[in-house]
């Protein structure tokens, strides 16, 4: 959206949100598509660049509604990465300098795997009932390595100083 927005002058920003808005209230994708269309013919009337965007990026932009309804906001979303991001800048400011790259790594790769098992176990964001719907495979479980580190998430939380050696070895013991 911000994007579009962007090729659109800032006078008339607001009315092209909400004609961007109009979108993605319908309630297929298939009448998202013909929404889009509708949209995307009348703004190339004024703004052809806004238009060569919004045909270029329709099918990105519209992928998400070929999930399950219930999915929708959760892949919309960037609130969960942008938590990541938020967490792992904490983390880095805690410890100021970093005296090498792998330094940084090792942080960053230990918060992955701390917040892999939280989202896994712990909270879960999307159901494994829902999601059993959208996949080829019946058998729907939770990875070995989620499976084995749950009982550690209620206990306590794991420490993000560990060595990268010792996560690695770990993991590969799970598997």
């Amino acid at each position: 959206m911000r994007n579009a927005l962007a090729h659109a002058p800032a006078k008339q920003r607001t009315a092209v949100a909400a004609m961007l808005k109009t979108i993605f209230a319908q309630d297929s994708k298939a009448e998202a598509e013909a929404q889009w269309a509708v949209v995307a013919d009348a703004l190339r009337e004024k703004q052809p660049k806004l238009g060569a965007l919004m045909d270029a990026s329709r099918d990105d932009v519209l992928a998400y509604m070929s999930f399950p309804r219930e999915h929708w906001t959760q892949i919309a979303s960037t609130n969960p990465l942008e938590r990541v991001n938020r967490e792992i800048k904490r983390r880095a400011d805690v410890i100021g300098i970093f005296p090498n790259d792998e330094a940084i790594i090792r942080l960053v790769g230990a918060l992955m795997l701390e917040t892999n098992d939280e989202w896994a176990v712990a909270r879960r964001y999307m159901g494994l009932e829902t999601l059993a719907r959208v996949t080829d495979n019946p058998n729907v479980r939770l990875p070995a390595v989620a499976a084995s580190s749950g009982s550690n998430l209620s206990g306590g939380r794991r420490s993000y100083t560990m060595r990268w050696d010792t996560i690695l070895t770990r993991v590969e013991n799970a598997a």
